[in-house]
């Protein structure tokens, strides 16, 4: 029930925020929830794999814990570890990136809220780049702001392709950022450097805002001419004040995703306003948990080449096993870790997904989960070990099978 644009809880007699009441249950969660607690069923709808944290994040975490390093700390990040990620954009890239661009945040979703909140007025909207992964429409929504689409368009061998005119075409005079997610989620579409370079110029002189959501940079299944295996990213093509934020987590490169810690890449000019949020919102990330951070990046390199070719391997196995179905059309991976593919026969994915966990024991994301462009299609997480997806693959052939 809505009241005056606010929202009244069934039963409650006081209103809430307005948009608290239009953010839709996650589609994922609705499928894992219909069989939570079933240990039977083969978890392959999440964005995470099966292994812990390497041992060398741990302990260094545990050591920072130890040595009583649980109080108030530097809403940006302790100097240390924005010192580490510095010389880790460097080292990526081969450009400079001074700590005074870097701010530690609370996960990779909490750069996108701090973003939102920095940039949109009630009524501004955001021109995002879909299938998305659902956070940055409801930090959008959140804030008051309006979620504009444009949707990849698939190939004609299952992968994915964006059309930019259609990008720029979509902002108006209410538009304040591009959101782009590359390599992307739930795709594993990788931008191009040139595309990069196009749309962050058009940014320039529209005095927009680029988010560059950057999380699986490092996950992705091919090498640069020098050797260097990253995807680009807009931070090669961007002056220190360009408009532009690149987000970026721990989470998934090196297994981290229970620690929630992520970073923003942006102008120096808007530290200061960032510590403000931060403190709002959080007022900064455990000292001791940023310590395992600092391990991750300086001891961390051999960790994400394992998580590469483990992810490699598995989404290698899920195309072998997938493609070779009549009914599915599905694209080889590029990046990140997931297949997005799709089964003849099948528009309602939810109903397909909540029918894979119930009766085959697997579990799946439904396309309509990640906006325009995801309908009619289905996720599955590859970052896990060959056993595990071997047996999911078995119970989700057989669900196709008998369609």
């Amino acid at each position: 029930m809505q009241t005056d644009n606010r929202f009244l809880p069934p039963g409650l007699t006081a209103s809430l925020s307005g948009p608290i009441g239009t953010l839709p249950e996650s589609p994922i969660s609705d499928v894992a929830m219909s069989v939570f607690g079933d240990p039977d069923v083969v978890p392959l709808w999440f964005g995470e794999g099966d292994l812990v944290t390497p041992d060398f994040v741990r302990d260094a975490a545990a050591k920072g814990l130890q040595a009583g390093e649980t109080f108030y700390t530097w809403q940006r990040g302790i100097p240390e570890l924005r010192a580490s990620l510095s010389a880790y954009t460097e080292r990526l890239y081969g450009i400079k990136c001074p700590l005074d661009r870097i701010s530690v945040t609370t996960g990779g979703m909490q750069a996108i809220l701090l973003a939102c909140q920095m940039l949109l007025d009630p009524g501004d909207n955001v021109v995002i780049v879909s299938p998305i992964w659902p956070n940055i429409t409801s930090a959008t929504k959140l804030v008051r702001g309006m979620p504009k689409y444009v949707a990849l368009d698939r190939t004609s061998l299952g992968g994915w392709k964006l059309d930019l005119q259609r990008v720029f075409d979509a902002v108006d005079e209410r538009t304040r950022a591009i959101f782009v997610n590359s390599p992307g989620n739930p795709t594993g579409w990788v931008m191009s450097s040139d595309e990069q370079r196009a749309l962050l110029e058009f940014a320039r002189k529209r005095g927009i805002w680029i988010m560059a959501d950057e999380v699986y940079a490092r996950l992705i299944y091919t090498k640069r001419p020098d050797g260097r295996q990253v995807a680009p990213s807009f931070l090669e093509h961007a002056g220190p004040d360009d408009p532009l934020f690149v987000l970026n987590s721990f989470s998934k490169p090196w297994a981290m995703t229970g620690w929630r810690l992520g970073w923003l890449t942006h102008p120096a000019q808007l530290g200061d306003q960032i510590a403000k949020l931060v403190q709002i919102n959080t007022s900064g990330a455990p000292a001791f948990l940023q310590r395992g951070a600092v391990a991750a990046i300086e001891k961390g390199d051999d960790f994400v080449h394992q998580m590469v070719e483990r992810c490699r391997a598995g989404g290698e196995q899920v195309f072998q096993r997938l493609s070779g179905l009549p009914k599915v059309t599905i694209a080889r991976p590029e990046a990140a870790f997931y297949a997005f593919f799709s089964v003849e026969g099948v528009s309602d994915t939810m109903a397909f997904c909540k029918k894979l966990a119930k009766d085959y024991k697997v579990g799946l994301a439904p396309g309509e989960a990640f906006g325009p462009g995801g309908t009619g299609n289905i996720r599955l997480c590859f970052a896990s070990g060959a056993e595990r997806l071997s047996k999911g693959l078995d119970r989700i052939e057989a669900a196709i099978k008998a369609l």
